[in-house]
């Protein structure tokens, strides 16, 4: 699959709903990796490739390296079910939004910082598990440069 001209990657969507990214090959060609439901590791979906560069589907938008890492630890906590220290984080995000819903109101600036504090956090320790496994998509980084 060779790259686009303008088109700069890493990139990074949400893709009927589900997160992708597009990286680069070292032959300078492009891979799709979009996060398993089932899960949350990366599977190779380059056939996806056109569709959402071209924007073909229309339920396909583009997010930033930190809105990504964002959508993929919602996407996660949302499907995945699990012990250890990354589901006690979700948990903790799952605690403050649902005080918020309970209480009729939007999370506090400060809350909201929190959230987006925990989901990097277990957004790289869920990456570096997976790498650790051998996933090729995984990724850490990405976290640590958004």
């Amino acid at each position: 699959m060779a790259q686009m001209p303008g088109l700069v990657l890493p990139s990074y969507y949400l893709y009927y709903q589900s997160p992708v990214k597009i990286v680069e090959t070292p032959d300078g060609g492009a891979r799709v990796w979009r996060v398993a439901i089932d899960t949350g590791a990366w599977q190779e979906k380059n056939d996806l490739f056109s569709e959402i560069v071209f924007d073909i589907g229309g339920d396909v938008f583009r997010r930033t390296a930190e809105d990504f890492v964002q959508e993929v630890e919602a996407f996660r906590a949302h499907y995945l079910k699990g012990e250890g220290p990354i589901f006690a984080l979700y948990e903790t995000v799952r605690s403050i939004e649902l005080l918020a819903d309970a209480e009729s109101r939007h999370e506090t600036p400060k809350e909201q910082a929190l959230i987006r504090g925990i989901r990097q956090r277990t957004f790289v320790m869920f990456e570096e598990q997976l790498r650790a496994a051998g996933d090729p998509g995984a990724d850490p980084d990405i976290a640590r440069s958004a």
